[in-house]
């Protein structure tokens, strides 16, 4: 019994490292793949609101044009990769794109605490109007992509 529980344990061990160094060398995106937003709202709709709803929809703008606009000049889309732009997939661009990941996930974990915190204080016109800003600043980068394609 002692010798199925070891070979098990070695075998998940085994098999667990196989699975994470196939992710770890797999092409990693430069736009987050969790940069999209579900629905864009008008101010109707948003005026229907509560303001916990509007909280979220603000929170999860913000995330969006963090993860995107850094790297327009690059790419606008999520999902694409080094690769594809023909950036070599070597270990200094690798780790250049892994240290940005962590500078950008530590700048949004600050800013998501400072918004649940202090917006909520905030005046909810304030936040319908922050929302519809930053969503026509994402409808916009459709309009950078066909200037760019020009």
């Amino acid at each position: 019994m002692k010798s199925k529980i070891i070979l098990l344990s070695i075998l998940f061990f085994l098999t667990t490292a196989a699975v994470s160094a196939q992710a770890k060398n797999a092409p990693r995106s430069i736009i987050s793949t969790t940069a999209l937003i579900r629905k864009y709202h008008d101010q109707k709709e948003l005026s229907g609101m509560q303001k916990g709803e509007l909280l979220e929809l603000y929170i999860e703008r913000i995330k969006v044009l963090v993860k995107t606009l850094p790297y327009i000049a690059l790419v606008t889309k999520p999902g694409v990769t080094m690769a594809d732009l023909g950036i070599p997939d070597d270990g200094d661009h690798k780790k250049i794109l892994d240290n940005q990941a962590v500078g950008t996930t530590t700048f949004l974990d600050t800013t998501v605490e400072f918004q649940r915190k202090m917006m909520p204080y905030s005046d909810k016109g304030n936040l319908i109007a922050a929302i519809l800003f930053y969503e026509n600043t994402l409808k916009s980068l459709h309009e950078f992509n066909e200037l760019n394609e020009m």
